[in-house]
């Protein structure tokens, strides 16, 4: 189970770059149309715990302990609910939390295992 902690971690860091300004330029827009919409800041939010999950994912790769694992199912379980909560007209924050509800199922997986 260390591979995919690694290539979800991984991931995960250079995916928050993404999700990262994706989110300035959505609420950028909702700024300028006055929409009043909060995709930019829960995209912003979610970014930061994607980037959270990615680090504790990596760092705990190696570890045979369950406390990693619940970290990560926690993290990215926030992350997924934040995302498809607070969308508004950012659409491909639904991408994200689905990559953060995959890495949740990995991780309580992995979990379940040991």
């Amino acid at each position: 189970m260390k591979t995919w902690k690694l290539v979800s971690g991984i991931l995960s860091t250079v995916l928050f770059l993404v999700v990262a300004f994706q989110s300035c330029a959505a609420g950028v827009a909702d700024a300028i149309a006055g929409l009043g919409g909060t995709g930019g800041g829960a995209g912003i939010l979610v970014g930061i715990l994607m980037l959270s999950g990615g680090i504790v994912s990596i760092s705990t790769r190696g570890s045979q302990k369950k406390g990693g694992d619940i970290a990560l199912i926690v993290l990215y379980g926030l992350a997924a609910l934040i995302g498809f909560a607070g969308f508004g007209i950012y659409k491909d924050l639904i991408v994200w939390s689905i990559w953060c509800l995959v890495c949740a199922a990995l991780a309580f997986v992995s979990s379940r295992k040991k």
